[in-house]
C-alpha cells in the first residue's frame, strides 16, 4: 500500500516589493492582499506618503465631507500604457482640498466637478478608481483596509475636526 503525503505550500512571510514611487492604487492593493492585519499595517507603514495618508484620511475620517456628488463619475479613462501619459495621486494629492468641505469654498459645484473629472482623466485608471471610491468613502468595498488598520499603521493621525 502506497502512502501519500500532502505537502502544503507555506505562505510567504515577505511582502512583495513595489517599484520606486508606486501608485497609491498599488499600495492599497498590496496591503489589501495581505492575510493578517499586522502585515497590512506593515505595508502601509513601509509605503507611507503624504498622498496615501491624505486618501486614507479622506476615506475614513467622518469629519471630512466630500463636496462632490456621490456615485459614478462620467469621464473618459486614460487608457495609454503605464509610464507614458499618466499622472498619479502621489503628484496630485495637494489638489484634493478643492473637493472637500472647508477646502475651497469659492468654487461653484460645476467648476469643482469639472476639475475632478479633469483630474480623473489624467490619472492611471486604477488611481482614478481609488479616488472615486475615496470621494464616496467606499475604499473598503474594494480593498480590505479598515480605519482600525490605518490607525494602527499611522497612530499620529488625529481623527475628526477637519470640516
Amino acid at each position: 500500500m502506497a502512502t501519500s503525503t500532502t505537502t502544503r505550500k507555506k505562505s510567504s512571510t515577505t511582502i512583495k516589493e513595489l517599484p520606486p514611487n508606486p501608485f497609491i492604487s498599488e499600495i492599497v492593493d498590496l496591503a489589501s492582499k495581505q492575510r493578517s492585519n499586522d502585515k497590512k499595517v506593515e505595508v502601509l507603514k513601509k509605503y507611507r506618503t503624504d498622498a496615501l495618508t491624505a486618501i486614507l484620511i479622506w476615506n475614513f475620517d467622518e469629519s471630512v465631507i466630500s463636496m462632490l456628488p456621490e456615485g459614478e463619475v462620467p469621464f473618459e479613462r486614460n487608457e495609454v500604457p503605464v509610464g507614458t501619459d499618466h499622472t498619479s495621486l502621489r503628484k496630485e494629492w495637494k489638489n484634493l482640498y478643492h473637493f472637500v468641505k472647508g477646502g475651497n469654498g469659492g468654487l461653484n459645484h460645476i467648476r469643482r466637478e469639472m476639475m475632478f473629472i479633469n483630474l480623473l482623466r489624467g490619472l492611471h485608471p486604477k488611481e482614478a478608481e481609488v479616488l472615486i471610491l475615496t470621494k464616496d468613502k467606499r475604499l473598503s468595498t474594494k480593498y480590505k483596509i479598515t480605519k482600525d488598520i490605518v490607525s494602527q499603521a499611522y497612530p499620529d493621525i488625529q481623527w475628526g475636526n477637519r470640516s
